[in-house]
């Protein structure tokens, strides 16, 4: 066995803790948030110092360490909750720009809540929300309008905007499409609702030819 005389050793010192999503575990971990103290140790005494390291995030299952941008990828379970509020806002989005007086848009619109993961959604819930929702952003936007209320363009961004990096391409798209669903579930697009679904495109990081395409697929598919 060789002696080592001397070298640099790093005592890691906890500064907060939490759950990540551990990329070399490859799921939903626990984690302290450390940072080290370098030292120049002498046949193992440390002597002098030599600044410190981080701050890192150390895993508690593999004990492996990241940098501190790892936190900025949701957990699984945060994931998922992301997902299912960003399905429940483009569909209203779409409701608030069609109108809810259609049976056969409220009936696919709640089946594709559900199916996001909202199991208890109803008709009447769906009805009541964009009530609420279009009093909060303004008068309920008319399907014979070409723009996307500015309000409502917010809401879209906040509930799809930080999903996205985090979607491969099909994710993004399947969220599109569903929207779409629910504009054809009564004929084809009004125009208020394919600006929507634009800005819902927008919001995902789908650029406008492939938006314009997926939405053209959707009118030809039989529902």
């Amino acid at each position: 066995m060789k002696l080592r005389i001397c070298g640099i050793r790093t005592a890691w010192d906890p500064v907060g803790d939490g759950e990540f999503f551990c990329p070399g575990c490859g799921g939903d971990r626990n984690y302290r948030r450390v940072v080290g103290r370098r030292r120049f140790a002498v046949l193992g005494v440390p002597v002098l110092r030599r600044g410190t390291v981080g701050p890192v995030v150390e895993c508690a299952a593999c004990r492996d360490r990241f940098g501190t941008d790892t936190l900025d990828h949701p957990t699984t379970t945060r994931l998922s909750t992301m997902l299912r509020e960003a399905v429940h806002t483009a569909v209203l989005g779409v409701l608030t720009a069609g109108g809810t007086t259609s049976r056969p848009v409220l009936e696919t619109a709640a089946a594709i809540v559900r199916g996001a993961g909202f199991d208890d959604c109803t008709e009447e819930q769906l009805r009541t929300v964009v009530e609420v929702l279009a009093a909060d952003i303004g008068p309920a936007l008319d399907p014979t309008a070409e723009a996307c209320g500015a309000a409502l363009v917010i809401e879209l961004h906040e509930a799809l905007g930080p999903l996205a990096p985090h979607l491969a391409a099909a994710g993004r798209e399947s969220i599109l499409l569903q929207a779409a669903r629910v504009a054809l579930a009564d004929g084809p697009y009004g125009p208020a609702e394919r600006e929507v679904l634009t800005t819902i495109g927008g919001a995902l990081r789908i650029g406008a030819e492939d938006t314009a395409r997926l939405l053209a697929e959707a009118a030809r598919t039989p529902s």
